[in-house]
Parts: C-alpha cells; sequence; structure tokens
C-alpha cells in the first residue's frame, strides 16, 4: 500500500514509519522538520520504499503535491506542547485543527478515502467516570492542545460523513519510548543529569497519570485500521494502570542511582490545563485482541535508558 504519513520525522510518525517500511508498504513522509529530526529517519532514508517531502500543514499545494498515488494518510503531524499552549494560542489553531482540516481537503482534491489521526485524551478534561470510556460526557476542556484536537475530531467526523471517508481516531494518553523528545520523563531526566541532587516538579506529585509504550501504540493503531469496521472508528489508547507523578520520579531516580530532594511548585497542577487524573477505559482496542506488551514502569525506564544512550 502507499501511504502518507504526515509528522513522519517526529517520535511517533518515526517509529510508525519503520514499522510500515518493514511490513512492505510504500511511504511517503511529509514533515516540515520543525520539531522532527531527519536523524530519527536514517533507516527509513535507506529503504528504496520510503520518500521524505519537506513542507508544511499549511501549505495546501505542498500537502496535495505530497499525497499523490496515496492510498491512506497517517496524519501524525502536530503541535503536542500541551504546558506552553496559552504562551502561543494560535499555534494549537493553526498546526492541529487547520492542519487536519488541511489534510482532509487534499485527501478530499486526490480521492483518498482512508486515514488515521492521533487525538488525545485529554479531550475528555476533568471527566467523573473513570477509566474513561470513548464514550464519555465531554466536560469543558481545559487545555488549547485538547480544545484543537477535539476541533480536528470534528473535522474528520464531517468529512467522513460528507465524502465517505473511513477514519481511525486514536484518543491517546502520554507516549513513552525510543526517540521520544519532549514531556515529564525527559524533564526530569535533564534535571538530574544537571543536579542529581535536587528535582523540581511541576504540580504537587499527586497527579495520576496513564502512560503507553510507543511500540505497544503502533501495534495498536496498525491493529486497529487492518480490523477496518465502520467509516468512523474511534478507540482510546493507553494502559489498564496509572501511576502518580511520584511514582514515576522513584523509578527514574532509581535507574540513574540518585535520591533527589523534590520541590513542588505550581500548586495541586503544574500548569493550566494540567489533568489531575488521566485514566482511559481500552476495552475497545483490547476486544480487537491488543495488549500492551510493558507496562509503564517498563516503558519509563524504557525511555530513560534511551536518553541515557542505553538503546
Amino acid at each position: 500500500m502507499k501511504i502518507l504519513v504526515t509528522g513522519a520525522a517526529g517520535f511517533i510518525g518515526s517509529n510508525l514509519t519503520d514499522r510500515l517500511l518493514a511490513d512492505g508498504h510504500e511511504v511517503t513522509g511529509f514533515d516540515n522538520l520543525s520539531t522532527g529530526r531527519t536523524e530519527f529517519l536514517n533507516a527509513a532514508l535507506r529503504a528504496p520504499g520510503f520518500h521524505l517531502r519537506h513542507g508544511d500543514l499549511l501549505d495546501s499545494g505542498a500537502l496535495e503535491s505530497a499525497m499523490e498515488d496515496a492510498e491512506f494518510v497517517f496524519h501524525m503531524a502536530a503541535n503536542a506542547d500541551v504546558r506552553l499552549g496559552t504562551q502561543h494560542p494560535r499555534k494549537d489553531l493553526e498546526q492541529n485543527t487547520i492542519g487536519t482540516a488541511n489534510v482532509l481537503e487534499a485527501m478530499r482534491a486526490r480521492g483518498v478515502r482512508r486515514m488515521a489521526f492521533p487525538s488525545t485524551g485529554s479531550v475528555y478534561g476533568e471527566p467523573a467516570i473513570f477509566p474513561t470510556p470513548e464514550d464519555a460526557p465531554f466536560p469543558v476542556q481545559t487545555s488549547l492542545y485538547a480544545a484543537s484536537k477535539l476541533a480536528a475530531e470534528a473535522m474528520i467526523e464531517a468529512y467522513s460523513e460528507g465524502f465517505g471517508m473511513e477514519a481511525h481516531i486514536f484518543r491517546f494518553v502520554s507516549i513513552l519510548g525510543e526517540r521520544y523528545t519532549h514531556g515529564h520523563v525527559l524533564d526530569f531526566y535533564q534535571q538530574l543529569t544537571e543536579h542529581a541532587g535536587h528535582l523540581e516538579v511541576l504540580g504537587d506529585g499527586r497527579q495520576r497519570k496513564s502512560y503507553l509504550y510507543v511500540q505497544d501504540c503502533v501495534d495498536a493503531m496498525l491493529l486497529a485500521v487492518d480490523h477496518g469496521a465502520s467509516r468512523l472508528n474511534l478507540y482510546n489508547l493507553g494502559t489498564d494502570e496509572y501511576c502518580t507523578v511520584n511514582d514515576s520520579i522513584g523509578w527514574i531516580a532509581e535507574r540513574m542511582g540518585c535520591a533527589p530532594r523534590l520541590q513542588y511548585v505550581g500548586g495541586q497542577r503544574g500548569w493550566v490545563g494540567d489533568s489531575p487524573f488521566i485514566f482511559l477505559d481500552c476495552s475497545r482496542i483490547r476486544s480487537l485482541g491488543w495488549r500492551p506488551k510493558l507496562s509503564i514502569r517498563e516503558a519509563v525506564v524504557r525511555t530513560v535508558d534511551y536518553l541515557r544512550g542505553d538503546t
């Protein structure tokens, strides 16, 4: 199959690209390289079935050109900077919502009927139901990132209905693993590398979060896409467990051989839109036979090993 992957040089996009190539697909990667890294594509660039196109989601012409002959689109490109959303509110709108609208319009123009989209578990805001199922009622949105992803979901739903497209939407928890470039494990790792005796923690350390290893995430997406089902397919992706921020600190510090003094800042929440409890009901994707291979602790440790250059 000929597949377009937007954000192919990113954390999840590059891991997905490698897997698609290993499975025998022909892949065109589309990335503006603002946060993606070409070194993540070193193996892909040696593969005869891979082509990299440099371009931006806001350039409709470049998108439509890159989509020529594509049969499926994995739209992985996005601004994933949740924490700093209020400092640049238009970035989420442009790169997540408008960018997705441009992808959909390029698909329509090129006659591409199938796509997959990574949304976020953050669209549930601060829900009343745990673990949170896909059909949970939406509360008030608490982050610009989540709001932009939910708006993108709505555009995908409308295009699916209006133009007969098949869409697979995945609401992720935070993803960990090789090529990880931002998030709490990196923040803590960098701090402890600079000063092993002291760690500044945003929030009170009791926030409860769920995480998923990147290869388990890719497994789930590919299984769901192969399974098909209907015009619109929506799945939560996460593990059937959660941990506190303090748990994660303990695992990171143990792996790095240190015992830092913790300083909590920012009150109960680390930043505006930081949900104090994220735990998704993943029974729908599990019904297809998917199971994550790594626990949260194993994913955190694997990420620390990657950051240290051990993997």
